[in-house]
């Protein structure tokens, strides 16, 4: 029995509530992986919010490409992981972006302010494609 995810579990699995690490080469150092919030529709691209300067920007417009991968933590342990090219980099969030990235992982309310107090001109909106997937399901065992 195979433990990998179908193209619709994946998908939903990584449109879940999770915080995603992002993975991104680095010339001459192992890969820069961090910890994100995200956003994801089954079907469409992957957004994270950055900020301007930082070294992931840096990072991703060099790369060109990243790696997100969302897990459980629990048993059964899950996980699935995207990868694919950048897409857009050069826009920040709208309200709207904004407020479902933070959403996902704070109430209404605190979103609100998160968003309120966070968003600017030195907010970045990072799309990427996802091309390829791995993915993992132990409740399938």
């Amino acid at each position: 029995m195979s433990l990998v995810m179908t193209e619709q579990e994946r998908q939903e699995f990584l449109a879940g509530v999770h915080v995603g690490v992002v993975a991104v080469n680095r010339e001459g150092r192992a890969p820069l992986a961090v910890p994100i919030w995200y956003d994801y529709v089954p079907g469409g691209e992957v957004l994270i919010w950055i900020s301007r300067g930082s070294v992931k920007e840096r990072l991703l417009r060099e790369a060109g490409r990243f790696s997100i991968c969302a897990q459980v933590e629990t048993a059964p342990y899950k996980y699935a992981t995207a990868e694919g090219p950048v897409i857009a980099i050069d826009e920040e969030p709208t309200e709207e972006q904004a407020l479902r990235i933070a959403g996902r992982y704070l109430s209404a309310e605190d979103a609100a302010k998160w968003v309120t107090d966070n968003l600017g001109a030195d907010s970045l909106l990072v799309r990427m494609r996802p091309e390829k997937w791995l993915s993992t399901d132990y409740s399938k065992a």
